[in-house]
């Protein structure tokens, strides 16, 4: 065990019953001085990554005057582009043709449809390529044309210098008997960990290289999951570069915003995935979400507001401290598609909570709860090297009219005669870009159809007494404090 986890937890949480209606008592949380063992083992230095629907990917990269500068100001916080996943339904749809001129080939009956089928030539494979960061590929398994695959694989191989990973297929969960990877049987658990190991050896045999594959895919936990299949993986585990899950908290219709941005519900809906992680990391190998977003098929009415961006900022912290070295949040069909961060003409107010985790947890070796997670109010401590140099404080109390309440914090075992801050809030939780309700972090704002940072940057200062300073978190709100 290392000196940092052996290290005690030295939070002190205080609580005290909550009146229905009304603000908490005040809450005081002493930030550890150095790592507590309970805090996240070394973060990745871009936890926060994109997912591009695949049929869309060329859209978004050459049509979309958002996306570079999107994901350029995530670059600009971290120094490193953040992670790229090309992949989704339409992965498992889509067939290479090496004689494609264009990057990708489809009929639809209208722009906001997805495609059936589709064909992707060589100039997808190099579009790919050219992005400067880390991408995964997803590639087909589902129409069981493993030589196409291949092909496409050897291309993205050869050209891709920053390919981390290939996906073998999307969420097999869903594959049904009818589908050509079945051979007409049932489709079990079984036969998709067999499917896995296989494309894994005949993928990864051709091209001659180990740690390629984003093996899994799975949506959720059943009833296929990442401990069944690492069961089964033998020697095949060589060619795995990462386990891969997918999650969307909540359907599209029947989405609960309250339910989604709560800080305990959070801790709840990811309860089931620690047991994946652990054993990604017992075969050596870390464990990524893949695609997550907020609610399935597109997302649903909660998935454009303000309240989503909360859920984002808070859901990264409790996963990366629960293991998961990334997540990839997905952004679908260009026009219809509510849980996206950008667009051709709005931004949604998601990519506000994105920009804050991601600033949150820029330089940042590791992270640390310091509060029970049983209560709306969340406390993190954040580290770089073994010295703490943030913390992050949420109220996920759910406003939308009436009087806003808030949430008195203070931070003890502080060092500096004065600190700084930075916060993320808009006028609700409900709260749209495209209905003229801005976010802000740090009294900025991202312009519709450019992403490009507008307004003066409000930092706030808080005097620090006896090592103590108080700061105030209004309901639906999150504030950065700069130790």
């Amino acid at each position: 065990m290392s000196l940092k986890k052996a290290r005690m937890a030295q939070s002190i949480f205080a609580s005290s019953l909550l009146l229905w209606g009304a603000a908490a008592a005040t809450l005081t949380f002493t930030v550890p001085s150095s790592p507590p063992s309970n805090s996240s083992k070394q973060l990745s230095a871009a936890p926060v990554g994109v997912s591009l629907e695949f049929f869309t990917f060329p859209a978004y990269m050459d049509n979309v005057t958002a996306t570079t500068t999107c994901l350029e100001n995530l670059k600009d916080l971290t120094g490193t582009w953040p992670p790229l996943r090309i992949g989704g339904t339409t992965q498992d749809r889509a067939t290479y043709d090496p004689s494609l001129t264009q990057a990708v080939s489809y009929t639809v009956a209208s722009a906001t449809d997805a495609p059936t089928s589709l064909t992707y030539g060589p100039s997808f494979i190099s579009l790919a390529a050219s992005y400067g960061g880390e991408i995964i590929l997803g590639l087909n398994r589902r129409l069981n044309n493993i030589s196409n695959t291949i092909s496409a694989a050897e291309l993205a191989q050869s050209q891709a210098t920053r390919l981390y990973a290939i996906e073998l297929g999307n969420e097999p969960n869903f594959y049904t008997s009818s589908d050509p990877i079945a051979g007409g049987a049932s489709w079990t658990a079984a036969a998709d960990y067999a499917s896995e190991v296989q494309w894994q050896d005949e993928v990864c045999g051709n091209l001659s290289v180990t740690d390629r594959i984003s093996a899994g895919v799975f949506f959720g936990t059943s009833p296929m999951s990442i401990a069944g299949l690492t069961a089964v993986e033998g020697t095949a585990n060589n060619y795995v570069k990462t386990y891969c899950s997918h999650n969307y908290p909540q359907s599209a219709s029947t989405a609960n915003l309250a339910t989604l941005m709560g800080h305990s519900s959070i801790k709840s809906q990811i309860s089931g995935f620690p047991s994946e992680i652990t054993a990604a990391a017992n075969l050596g190998k870390p464990h990524i979400f893949g695609e997550t977003n907020s609610a399935t098929q597109g997302g649903g009415g909660i998935s454009p507001t303000f309240g989503a961006a909360l859920w984002i900022l808070d859901y990264v912290m409790q996963t990366v401290i629960l293991g998961t070295q990334a997540l990839y949040f997905h952004q679908g069909t260009i026009g219809n598609c509510q849980y996206c961060w950008w667009g051709r003409y709005d931004m949604g107010a998601p990519y506000y909570g994105a920009y804050f985790a991601t600033m949150a947890l820029a330089g940042a070796d590791y992270i640390a709860p310091l509060d029970s997670q049983t209560t709306a109010y969340a406390a993190y401590a954040i580290y770089s090297s073994e010295s703490p140099v943030k913390v992050l404080l949420y109220n996920s109390d759910y406003y939308t009219t009436g009087t806003r309440s808030s949430q008195t914090f203070v931070l003890s075992g502080l060092s500096a005669s004065t600190v700084t801050a930075k916060r993320l809030t808009a006028p609700y939780a409900t709260s749209r870009v495209d209905q003229g309700s801005n976010p802000t972090v740090a009294g900025q704002t991202f312009a519709n159809g450019t992403c490009v940072i507008q307004g003066t940057q409000t930092v706030e200062t808080a005097t620090v007494s006896s090592a103590k300073a108080t700061f105030t978190v209004s309901a639906s709100e999150a504030l950065l404090v700069y130790l």
